[in-house]
């Protein structure tokens, strides 16, 4: 049966104290709203339909840019008046809607398919999870035999019922047609005067159906109301991801201090040392070597290759089998052949290196004229000496040595010694006749 999501993005998120809306403050490189969409994709859910608030026309835009219809909730009337917002969308959908908030960036495909495993036994479920410390969370009560009775929210619960520690995961699975007919019968008769979510399995159970209940581990169902609680996903998926990636045979020293993408990819056996940060589009390869305090975002590194320390990879950075870069290297946009080197104090950018080259320290290709960029081409073998500037768009050949202090501006032949550099002029005893000058002024 095909499947259809709402997520709930229209809060105003007035605790994060921020101009950005809340659904689009990131973890680890991606908006918390891309990682409930990433959930509900691998879930299998085809069509998904992001609510937003009259004034979201980011959360509008980043919600196509994933390929996402949205919707506007005109006023802020509670959960249940915002998943009803959906159904001008929604109407004729005949499937499995799931229902999910937007500020949830540790939920998993596998923990909506729990939930959607849950519905197929009733025709309707909710995440439920033991909460470590209940807060403020809505409080879920059973029925004798395992079935949800109710949903109090903490605003409206007694004392007793403050004391139960399984909890609303803000979640929900059910048949979209039911849902929407049991949506439309929602009340606001609570403290509130908003419409819940949580009061429409009371609802289903009038209309002879059940809300079964799956059980979701807590921080999959973590929601991000604060900059503290942002703090607190961040740390907890980097927590998740360190540990998937060590079960996978990825080594790392101290791994509390190496921070990762929400995609970064690293294969089994290769290293990564400590304090190094991935930003989002990066591939590190079985035998690569990431040394300390290294920067990587949109980058690859092949099979043996060694990365810092203190490196930078930028967007577009290729990085073949064996190749150095070292400290103070910054490389954007280019690709670096198998076994080149580039130890140390060098920006390359825009540039296409051979295999084998050796960039010397202190190597600049100036790619950017302030309007466009340039490609700089050195070939298989060459060595480019210290201190080089290779003025864009250039050819250095294959074997081809540049002296050290060259400024390149014209295409160096294969096998060729290029020298751009000023002649050495000396004048003998000048300095010496210059600080004797000097020293009788200041008397």
């Amino acid at each position: 049966m095909s499947k259809a999501g709402i997520i709930l993005a229209a809060g105003q998120g007035t605790r994060m104290k921020s101009a950005l809306p809340k659904v689009l403050h990131q973890i680890a490189g991606l908006p918390l709203l891309g990682h409930v969409v990433a959930a509900m994709r691998g879930a299998g859910v085809d069509r998904i339909v992001v609510v937003t608030s009259p004034s979201g026309d980011a959360v509008r835009a980043y919600a196509a840019s994933l390929a996402c219809e949205s919707v506007v909730q005109d006023q802020q009337l509670g959960t249940g008046h915002a998943a009803r917002a959906a159904e001008a969308l929604l109407r004729d959908f005949d499937g499995t809607l799931v229902i999910a908030n937007g500020d949830m960036p540790l939920v998993l495909a596998d923990t909506i398919n729990e939930c959607l495993k849950a519905q197929a036994r009733t025709g309707l479920a909710m995440l439920a999870f033991q909460a470590s410390d209940p807060a403020q969370y809505g409080r879920v009560l059973l029925t004798p035999d395992g079935f949800l009775n109710r949903i109090v929210e903490y605003k409206d619960a007694s004392e007793p019922e403050r004391g139960i520690t399984l909890c609303n995961g803000g979640c929900y699975a059910a048949d979209a047609r039911k849902f929407f007919r049991w949506a439309a019968a929602l009340k606001n008769q609570n403290a509130q005067q908003e419409f819940y979510l949580t009061d429409v399995p009371s609802i289903a159970r009038t209309d002879g159906v059940n809300c079964a209940i799956a059980v979701a581990d807590e921080t999959s169902v973590l929601g991000v109301n604060s900059r503290s609680e942002l703090a607190e996903a961040e740390e907890k998926f980097q927590q998740r991801m360190r540990a998937r990636l060590l079960a996978d045979g990825v080594g790392m020293t101290a791994p509390a201090t190496v921070y990762f993408a929400y995609d970064t990819m690293v294969d089994a056996d290769a290293y990564i040392e400590p304090f190094v940060v991935f930003g989002p589009g990066v591939t590190i390869r079985t035998g690569a070597r990431i040394r300390s305090h290294s920067h990587i975002e949109g980058a690859e590194v092949s099979t043996g290759a060694i990365i810092g320390p203190f490196a930078r990879l930028r967007p577009g950075a290729k990085i073949g089998e064996g190749a150095h870069i070292g400290n103070f290297v910054e490389v954007k946009n280019a690709v670096i052949g198998p076994g080149a080197k580039a130890n140390h104090l060098t920006y390359l950018g825009d540039a296409v290196v051979g295999a084998g080259a050796n960039i010397g320290a202190g190597t600049i290709t100036c790619n950017y004229d302030g309007f466009t960029k340039a490609l700089t081409e050195i070939g298989a073998g060459a060595f480019i000496g210290s201190d080089t500037s290779l003025v864009a768009p250039v050819k250095v050949g294959a074997g081809a040595i540049t002296a050290a202090g060259s400024v390149i501006t014209r295409d160096v032949a294969p096998d060729a010694l290029a020298i751009a550099r000023g002649v050495l002029t000396e004048k003998p005893g000048w300095a010496k006749a210059f600080r004797e000058k000097k020293q009788k002024e200041k008397k």
